[in-house]
Order: structure tokens, then sequence, then C-alpha cells
């Protein structure tokens, strides 16, 4: 039996969105074990579901018999990507990205093998930092046309703003990543998300013009949601590898909450679900598609947190949604006892533990039927609670059907 090309795993889940020649990636990579790369900024100390996705594309890869290169933007950090930016970002000191970086290498290690050499985790610092920049101008910046840089979309949002210098060298940064594994490690092809697209295409065309060859580039279409909106934010921000940030349990409960119109293609994107059992479960309805987004909440944090952490996840929501009562892994928040002496509005409270992001929010939440304290709806969104509402020291706020919320009093 044929190997499958990996190119067409890829392009069946879901994946691919933009190329630089369809033909010739997908004869490359059945030819030859090839070596790609990814690009990780470290501008956070955990990577998030937006990240995620790249890993299992790196991983897919790997699998296939490709070698991954992680590079960790160490340098590039220094300036700031523009791309989807309508500000310039904060610039991080070398300690900042350092500390990032290693965290990043924790997590990566749960899907790529990086024994033997089966794949690469670069700091980009290790070349950009000691750069020289009239050599740079010289031997770079030369092949680089203002007037087509401008035309690109990562900085067409900044222009009206005002785009600095320091961001406009971005791309010729990224591009120099390019040339230097494709001259170091005999990298040929460069992937990223399809906000990646003009600066993937800047390294393509300078190690054209630099090396005479032909090298290429691959986006994956952004994780969003059926309405276009990014996929991994809550009301209380991003959601994050790290468990210290995004504890195991709201993790599972996030995926676990998807809207039905996702489920199938996270599953596609996100799990090492076979196509054949991801086929069945896209023919489920209204009620029974619950199944699929178990599955789907079930894998991937299986892939993240490892099997312990998702198997008890799974059964502490199960045992929630069957009896409504508390777990020790469900959300909770701390409420401090001075602040529940003279009582405290239900609002602030629900603030307090991220569920709501407004007042207004809130009242409409309540006036909707959607608040419930200790299995009970909520009716006055004027309702203050005090100690004496808390059973053993804790209260269980369920919003809407499947948001459930322990605060605690210390």
């Amino acid at each position: 039996m044929k190997d499958t090309n990996v190119y067409d795993v890829l392009k069946e889940r879901g994946f691919i969105a933009q190329v630089t020649g369809e033909d010739k990636i997908r004869e490359l990579l059945g030819r030859e074990k090839v070596t790609f790369y990814i690009g990780f900024d470290p501008t956070a100390d955990s990577l998030h579901v937006g990240h995620f996705l790249q890993m299992i594309v790196m991983s897919h890869m790997q699998k296939a018999g490709h070698r991954p290169i992680a590079i960790l933007g160490g340098g590039t950090a220094m300036v700031g990507d523009p791309t989807g930016k309508t500000d310039m970002r904060k610039m991080l000191t070398k300690e900042e990205i350092e500390y990032n970086a290693n965290q990043f290498k924790k997590q990566m290690r749960n899907l790529i093998d990086f024994s033997d050499n089966k794949a690469l985790m670069i700091n980009n610092g290790d070349w950009l930092l000691d750069l020289k920049y009239i050599d740079f101008l010289r031997d770079i910046g030369v092949h680089f046309s203002v007037n087509r840089m401008l035309t690109a979309e990562c900085f067409k949002s900044r222009l009206e703003k005002g785009l600095s210098f320091i961001e406009f060298n971005y791309m010729l940064m990224q591009s120099y990543d390019f040339l230097k594994l494709y001259r170091d490690y005999n990298c040929k092809l460069q992937l990223g998300g399809d906000d990646q697209w003009s600066n993937i295409l800047g390294g393509v065309d300078l190690i054209r013009r630099v090396e005479g060859v032909e090298v290429y580039g691959m986006t994956f279409h952004l994780l969003t949601t059926s309405d276009g909106k990014k996929m991994g934010k809550t009301e209380k921000g991003a959601v994050w590898l790290d468990p210290e940030k995004t504890p195991p349990y709201e993790f599972y409960q996030y995926w676990r909450n998807v809207h039905d119109d996702d489920v199938i293609k996270c599953l596609r994107l996100l799990s090492f679900v076979p196509m054949e059992r991801i086929n069945e479960l896209s023919k489920l309805k209204d009620e029974e598609i619950n199944k699929a987004k178990e599955v789907l909440a079930y894998e991937v944090t299986k892939i993240v947190h490892g099997e312990e952490e998702a198997i008890k996840a799974r059964e502490s929501a199960r045992a929630l949604f069957a009896k409504g009562t508390s777990s020790e892994d469900m959300p909770s928040t701390e409420i401090p006892a001075p602040a529940l002496k003279d009582g405290l509005g239900i609002l602030d409270a629900l603030i307090h533990a991220g569920l709501i992001l407004s007042k207004g929010e809130g009242r409409r939440l309540i006036q909707q039927g959607g608040l419930y304290i200790n299995g009970e709806r909520a009716n006055d969104p004027n309702l203050v609670i005090s100690e004496a509402d808390f059973k053993n020291g804790e209260m269980i706020i369920r919003k809407g059907k499947k948001v459930y919320h322990r605060l605690y009093i210390n």
C-alpha cells in the first residue's frame, strides 16, 4: 500500500489556505524528507489555542517523515510583528523573551519529538541580534521593493495610524530567517497562519534572488468560529495551553461548549481522530451533537494536558451535568469574607468571577432567565448576597445551560 502524502492529509482535514505552488509542494513532500519551519514569537509566557493548530500541523508533518524547525522569535520579538495589529506592540526585554521561549519548549514537547534531531528548536535571536546593520541593508534590504511591501496586507491596516520604521523591518527579518535556515539546514518550506502570507512570500522571493533556487510557502486557515471571529477567547481572555493560566477543566469545558457549527471543523483541525470517525460524528444532529463535542473536548485536552487530566475533566463535567453539584475541578473564584460583611451585589460577584464583562450584560442574563444560584433561578439583578447564601463556604453559579462556576469564601 502506497504511503499517503501528508499534503493530501492536510488538505482533507481543511488546513490549507494558500500555497506558492500546489503541485510542486505535493510532489516535493512525496519525493523526499523535507525540513520545514514555523515561527513562534514569544510575546507571552504560554502558547495559546491559535498556536496549537500550528503544532498539530507540525505533528502531522513529522509523522509523515518530515523534519520540523520551531523558530522561537527571540530576535523578531524585539521588533514586533505588525500583522493584524492596529497599534504597535509592546517591546519585550531579552529576559522576558528568554523566559517565554523556555515555557514554549515545555508545551511543544507534548506534540513534537525533538530527540535525535528529529525536530529542532532554534531562537532567531542567535543570528538577528548580532547582525551588522549596514551589511544587512546591502545584502538583504537591496532585494526588497518598498512600493511592493506597502501593498502587503500586514502593513495596510497600520498605514493610517502610522507604521514605525522598526516594524517595517519585520518582513526583512522574517525573510532572512528563511534564507538562514535554507543555508544552514536545507529548509525548503515555510508554514504559518494565513496572516503570514506576505511575510512568507518575502522569504520565498529573497531565496530565489540570492540563491537562485525555488523554495516554498504554505499557509493555514486561522482558527475562527463559523461567524468569522477568532476562536480561543473567553470572558477571562485567551484559552492558554499552560494549566496554570487555563486549568484543564476550564480548557475541557471550552471545547465541550463550542458552537454546534464549529465542532466538526475543530475535530478535523485540532485532533488526530481519523476522518472516517469524524465523518460519522458529522451526521449527528440536535442533542446528539453533544457526543461529538465530548469527543472533541476529550481529545484536545488529552493532547495538551495528558490522558489522566482529560479523563478527570470529562468525568467532572459529566457529574456536573448530571447532578448540578460542586466539583473540585470546577472553575473557582475566591470571595474575600470582608466583601460579604455588608452584602455583595450579584452583578459585582459575576464581574469579579469573569462570568460577565459588564453589569448591563448581567442584567440581560438574569432578565432572560439564564442565571442560576445553587440550582435556583435568579430573578433579581439587584440581588445582594451574603455569607448565609454560601453552603459549606461555597456557591455554585450556572450561566446558561453549560457554564458552571464555584464561588468560595476565604
